[in-house]
């Protein structure tokens, strides 16, 4: 565990380090000083991230240099898209690490910000005006963090070019559905190398070309998927066949097993789960780099108090036990966390601008400024290492090593002097990072 002297030094050179990162994208100084002033706005402790609100941080008389920096300067959003995801895989890297991808609502009012729409969007449980983004979360044993995003474009746009000139929507930007959004991303991911064994994604992105993708690239996957999709199994001497529900009404108590996905706010999520193998099949025939039986499975999730059911279809070297499918699956609560995360404390959903580069340019600086507090949070309180010999008084001592600094405490600069004695706000969201006495 570092001190807290230790982890304010950790945030002054990270901080230090992401701007001379960064550095090449602008090709004036003092731009590039106003992205650095925009980036410290960012991580701020304002509750609104707005032009104003980071104009004041910075000095500004007015909030212009900050919102000159999402729309009237030429640099490339996609440069520093990619400029976040070598950051996080040089420190978060892990070959078991799961890639999660999710989307979230943007509430918007007006018919001018670039992919608004009447859409719906879990963030706020309906349909309404909003924009849709869809991200890629990187989430190892080190941390988790953002390393991919796309604006989701609604069909009444990509059908009006006017609109779309309007918005400054690049030329060659059709539609494209979320799933192949995510087939991108993926796609993004495997050509930078950037190291991953599995993908979890909600029914949104459980079918389609995506299976296809992760088998051909060895990959495994724990998709959701509907009720009413259809599996079917072969080679297996328990035969099933037809839809997820119907399979589910068929399993006797003994095929549940109670699990843990993890652990959240309130302890271990405990669910009822069922994993049935429905074919071996060798993973050659998709990936030739590869050998060796890898299962095509179904996994059923049962709520305990409700029964309310979720599905799931899976790829997995042969003998993967459902502890690890579960284990996988739960990866998945990294990304939902960290849309709430990035929007309480970083802004995510905060951006004023209506352009399509105004977008990806807010969305990938909040993704840097996360990007930094994951890597303060590893740094500061490392995992303990994948395997462990020590006895029960060296696991105590471990265990007391590693529970003390959450990163995300206090997603701004370090405490001034007047804040000197004050408690973090029990209102908050989430912990703040550090509070001096």
């Amino acid at each position: 565990m570092a001190s807290i002297e230790e982890t304010l030094a950790l945030w002054a050179a990270s901080l230090r380090e992401i701007k001379k990162r960064i550095r090449p994208l602008f090709r004036q100084e003092r731009v590039a000083a106003n992205a650095g002033l925009f980036l410290e706005g960012l991580l701020s402790d304002e509750q609104r991230k707005t032009g104003w609100m980071r104009a004041e941080a910075a000095g500004d008389p007015g909030p212009w240099r900050q919102q000159a920096i999402l729309g009237r300067r030429d640099w490339d959003a996609d440069a520093l898209r990619d400029i976040v995801r070598d950051y996080v895989i040089e420190h978060l890297a892990d070959d078991d690490a799961v890639l999660v991808i999710d989307e979230t609502g943007f509430l918007k009012q007006g018919k001018a910000s670039c992919g608004v729409g009447r859409q719906y969007t879990g963030s706020a449980g309906k349909i309404t005006n909003c924009q849709i983004g869809v991200f890629a979360a990187y989430v190892s044993r080190h941390g988790h963090a953002f390393i991919d995003r796309a604006l989701y474009l609604p069909k009444q746009w990509t059908d009006d070019p006017d609109r779309l000139e309007a918005a400054y929507v690049p030329a060659d930007t059709g539609f494209a559905t979320k799933p192949k959004l995510a087939t991108a991303m993926i796609a993004r991911a495997i050509a930078a190398s950037v190291p991953f064994k599995w993908v979890a994604a909600d029914t949104v992105y459980g079918v389609g070309d995506i299976e296809q993708q992760l088998r051909q690239a060895g990959k495994g996957y724990v998709l959701g998927v509907s009720s009413a999709h259809v599996f079917q199994s072969w080679g297996k001497r328990r035969p099933v066949s037809g839809t997820a529900a119907d399979i589910a009404s068929t399993r006797r108590s003994s095929d549940w097993k109670r699990l843990s996905a993890g652990d959240g706010t309130k302890g271990p999520r405990l669910h009822d789960w069922c994993y049935l193998e429905l074919a071996d099949l060798d993973v050659e025939e998709f990936n030739s780099a590869n050998q060796g039986l890898w299962t095509r499975g179904l996994l059923i999730r049962r709520h305990i108090a409700d029964g309310d059911l979720a599905f799931f279809t899976t790829w997995c070297p042969a003998a993967t036990s459902i502890e690890t499918l579960v284990a996988v699956e739960g990866h998945r609560w990294a990304i939902e966390d960290s849309f709430e995360t990035a929007k309480n404390e970083f802004g995510l959903d905060h951006n004023e601008s209506r352009s399509w580069h105004g977008w990806h340019r807010h969305v990938s600086l909040v993704m840097l400024a996360f990007a930094m507090m994951a890597v303060i949070r590893h740094r500061a309180n490392p995992p303990p290492p994948k395997k462990s010999n020590a006895g029960p008084r060296q696991k105590q001592k471990q265990k007391r090593r590693h529970a003390v600094i959450d990163p995300l405490v206090n997603p701004g600069n370090p405490p001034r002097r007047h804040q000197t004695g004050s408690k973090a706000d029990p209102t908050r969201p989430h912990h703040r990072m550090v509070t001096l006495a």
